[in-house]
This record gives structure tokens, sequence and C-alpha cells, in this order.
């Protein structure tokens, strides 16, 4: 597989394209197109790839907005948990769905917490994080629920994957499962709050 990883700077997000080894194929997918530019036009056009579909980790603006550009050149298919984005139409996925995508296989795995609708996309060895998991990090959510049930799915989901994975997140750079598990400081803190709201609740 062939991986460009581009950083939009609408919402500071990263976008990539996933062209395949397959000359036969040449297939390609782009993962949130918070920006479609230049140069993953050039990514695409310049590798001869057929652009097959559109993953969407969730549907935050930054990660979104270049769909409109996108759509305007390529017939790709979206796939997002949600059934619109924007003003597009999907093809909804869910947790534990494995999607073909040209010569692509994927896993969808679903982590809410960042928002209702996050997913992460396994395919081979990489993993699409959007913004649940990021170097260090893990998302911001708008409660203390939503940060002990994100934390939950990520431990029990992702960091217990066997083996090693390229971490490639919606936002900053690039890591690896190993080194989320050892030195996540989000997820630690998580555990942390989740261990002093415990302590201080009174059972009546």
């Amino acid at each position: 597989m062939h991986l460009f990883c581009h950083y939009c700077p609408y919402g500071f997000s990263n976008c990539y394209v996933l062209g395949s080894d397959d000359a036969s194929a040449n297939d390609a997918i782009i993962i949130d197109p918070g920006v479609v530019d230049k140069q993953i036009l050039d990514f695409i056009e310049n590798g001869n790839y057929n652009l097959k579909g559109v993953l969407v980790t969730h549907d935050h603006l930054g990660h979104v907005r270049g769909l409109r550009t996108l759509l305007r050149i390529y017939s790709a298919k979206i796939y997002a948990v949600n059934r619109v984005i924007l003003e597009y139409d999907t093809n909804p996925v869910k947790d534990g769905d494995m999607i073909r995508i040209g010569s692509f296989q994927i896993e969808v795995i679903s982590i809410p917490g960042h928002s209702s609708d996050s997913a992460v996309f396994s395919i081979k060895n990489l993993l699409f994080t959007g913004d649940v998991l990021t170097a260090g990090l893990v998302g911001r959510t708008a409660s203390a629920y939503g940060a002990a049930l994100q934390a939950t799915n990520l431990r029990s989901r992702i960091l217990s994957l066997p083996g090693n994975y390229t971490v490639l997140p919606g936002h900053g750079p690039p890591s690896s499962l190993e080194a989320e598990r050892r030195f996540n400081a989000g997820i630690a803190r998580s555990d942390l709050n989740f261990a002093r709201r415990s302590a201080f609740r009174v059972d009546l």
C-alpha cells in the first residue's frame, strides 16, 4: 500500500490517501478529507488511482469540509457511521462491520465519546483513529461519562489488539499502538479521574 499523509490547515487536521499496490486495480481511498487541494489531487492523479471511497472517522467539519471539492471531481462513495455527512448521503457502517472498498478490506471499530459517531478504521497494520486516539492523548469529550466510555472502549477495543499497529490520528503526528499502550497520558488521566470520582461517591 502507498500512504500519503496530508496536513490540512483548516482545523489543523490530517487527511490520508491510501493507494493500492495492486497494479491491476490501482484503487485508492481517502480518509477524513478536511481539505482537498492540489497536493492530494496530484497524489491521486499522478498515481493513476481510481478513487473508490471516502472513510469518515467522525462528522466534525475539520475532517469533512473537503468533501464538497472531492465529490465535484470523483464519484467516490462515503462510508461513515452517520447516514448524512454535510449534504451527502453515506453508506452507513456500524461497529464490527468488515467492508470491502475495491481491493481494501476494512474493519470498523466504534469508539463513541469524542462524538457519538466516532469510529476507528483498521486496514492491515494501520489504524485510522480520527480524534479518539492521538499521540499521547485521547479525544476531548463533553462529559465525564463520555470520557469514561471512550477510555473503556479504547482499552478494550483498540489497545488490546494483538501485535503492533501504526496509529494515524486526525490531529498530530503518527504513533504506534505499542507506544500508546505504554505512554498515553490521556488514558492514564481518565483512569485517575474515574478513580477519584469512585473514591468520593456516597451511596445512600
